[in-house]
């Protein structure tokens, strides 16, 4: 088995983006918790919620959850899209984020770190790390999307073939990560798209017309309190 994926941003955090084995495998044990993991259904917005413990009945639909439950374990489900995890230690407070062009476009990462103040977190405190997704060497857009980007957004597109960019969509979501005030920011720079041995894609699976349910998990927990004896 593949080493986790963590981020060092991100250590005494417990915390990993599992690849495409360990996820099929769903090997939530690799990430120490003891409630959950929670999983939103993901629906590609900029809504956010704040959980204390596991969903009772059908998830409700978010694209970030935040806690300060130690032991709970958040989690999000990408194939493509940028999976965040924040962590202010300090305040004891935690996020994670699926970022995809929509939620990212509609403002997901600014809405994550706007609930994490309100637990008590400080953006000068969190640190974020992008896992697996879709690099922009691979990930070639139309007339269509570059037109929902304003002219600020320039920087993430290079131009290619007639009609077509290069889109940077780990470099778009780090940029609302320092938007927001974020100082420590860790893109992994793993592409789920040119790496078919470890991960999920779910547009190389559309280029190659094979369909696919396949998902990376990525997960992040507060540590557990450890509990003061009396003698």
């Amino acid at each position: 088995m593949a080493e986790l994926i963590c981020s060092t941003l991100l250590e005494g955090v417990p915390h990993a983006f599992l690849d495409a084995v360990q996820s099929d495998a769903r090997q939530f044990d690799l990430v120490a918790h003891t409630a959950g993991p929670v999983f939103a259904r993901q629906v590609h917005s900029a809504d956010v919620l704040a959980v204390s413990a596991p969903f009772k009945g059908d998830p409700p639909e978010v694209d970030a959850l935040v806690t300060v439950t130690p032991g709970l374990a958040l989690g999000i489900v990408t194939a493509d899209c940028a999976p965040v995890l924040l962590a202010d230690m300090q305040a004891g407070v935690i996020g994670a984020a699926h970022a995809g062009w929509r939620g990212a476009h509609g403002g997901v990462i600014a809405a994550t770190v706007d609930a994490m103040v309100k637990l008590g977190a400080e953006p000068a405190r969190i640190a974020a790390a992008i896992g697996p997704c879709v690099a922009q060497a691979s990930y070639e857009v139309d007339e269509p999307f570059r037109s929902r980007f304003g002219e600020n957004d320039d920087r993430f597109f290079l131009a290619g073939r007639p009609g077509h960019w290069q889109f940077d969509l780990p470099g778009y979501v780090a940029a609302q990560l320092a938007q927001s005030g974020l100082e420590r920011i860790d893109p992994l720079g793993l592409d789920t798209y040119a790496d078919p041995a470890r991960f999920h894609s779910f547009r190389r699976s559309t280029h190659n017309g094979v369909s696919t349910l396949g998902r990376q998990f990525s997960l992040v927990a507060l540590p557990l309190l450890r509990e003061t004896r009396r003698n």
